[in-house]
């Protein structure tokens, strides 16, 4: 697979990320850790260098096994992963089973510290490439996170640093202190937030931007529909945009995508990637799946060259689609900057 540069930053990663988090978290009937080691193991295999993990996602069990997929490709993948919320103590592998902890925000900087100390030891891994604020802390100054982030730059535990979900104020003063890598956000063909002001802010500072859920959760690939029973244990249960009625509203989205598909000889799912990144060749999207045959139709689409016109009309077409339904609830919508 083609390989992207992060903004200006000299991080050099795969076109295509693969997001990690559905193998352990949030939603029901999780996988056997031991396929997902094959799952990964093979990712990389097919030219998958970029891989994004985080300590709250499990807790702490995602990381262990990217840690231990990753291990013999030591040097040869780019694993980010995030700091920010208010976790338990790890306590090694008897945590599997912990759900009681509080998704409360921290970022102090000594739970900055203690953070990336957890993270190199799960991930097994001397530096980490890429160390993201989950989620941005009203209560610390984006100076002081940047200044303790910096210092872990410094002292070689840490090679580059993001934000999540940040807004532009936010990013400026952050780069301002110690200079970022990447934004991670949300961002897809019904998820556009990002364009009016936080894109051009991008470019302007040569900052890259890593979209999460490019597919929309799953449901851009068209394999779900109003009548798809989201089970018990599965976070999008509770997204106003995964209603039943919400789902049948925005199956117009899905439709667009697949009459494009039909014309290229596509699918659904490579479209939406595809035109994810043609908006900038500092972009890189982090799909995730458990599944090999997924990140395969994936990885087409980053060999899927769609022509200008057909971005143009594309993109029109997606405007004139009214989206139904908030990303998040509103508590959690009030957390982000976008």
């Amino acid at each position: 697979m083609q390989q992207r540069e992060l903004g200006r930053s000299g991080l050099r990663v795969s076109a295509l990320g693969l997001g990690c988090m559905g193998m352990s978290f949030s939603y029901a009937d999780l996988p056997d850790p031991t396929a997902m080691i094959t799952v990964l193991r093979g990712a990389v295999e097919r030219g998958v260098t970029f891989f994004d993990t985080a300590e709250v996602y499990g807790p702490f069990t995602n990381e262990r096994l990217l840690g231990e997929a990753l291990a013999p490709f030591k040097g040869q993948v780019v694993i980010a992963s995030k700091f920010g919320f208010r976790l338990p103590p790890d306590m090694g592998s008897g945590l599997a089973a912990e759900k009681s902890f509080d998704l409360g925000l921290d970022s102090r900087p000594e739970a900055i510290r203690a953070a990336c100390e957890g993270s190199l030891r799960r991930l097994r891994v001397e530096r980490i490439e890429l160390f993201y604020q989950h989620r941005v802390d009203p209560a610390v100054p984006i100076e002081e996170v940047a200044g303790a982030v910096g210092g872990l730059i410094a002292e070689g535990k840490v090679a580059h640093w993001g934000l999540s979900e940040a807004g532009a104020q936010t990013i400026r003063r952050a780069h301002a202190v110690t200079p970022l890598t990447a934004l991670q956000s949300e961002y897809s063909i019904w998820s556009r937030q990002a364009e009016p002001e936080i894109l051009p802010l991008l470019q302007e500072f040569g900052i890259g931007f890593v979209p999460f859920s490019p597919l929309g959760k799953g449901f851009l690939t068209g394999a779900m529909d109003a009548q798809t029973e989201i089970k018990p244990g599965d976070f999008r249960a509770v997204l106003p945009r995964f209603t039943a009625e919400a789902r049948q509203a925005n199956q117009a989205v899905v439709d667009l995508l697949r009459q494009v598909a039909v014309q290229i000889q596509a699918t659904p799912a490579q479209v939406a990637l595809a035109w994810i990144l043609a908006r900038a060749p500092w972009i890189v999207p982090i799909p995730g799946s458990t599944k090999l045959a997924r990140i395969e139709e994936n990885i087409g689409a980053a060999r899927l060259v769609l022509a200008a016109e057909q971005i143009t009309a594309l993109t029109a077409a997606a405007e004139a689609i009214p989206i139904t339904g908030a990303r998040y609830p509103e508590a959690i919508e009030r957390t982000t900057g976008l």
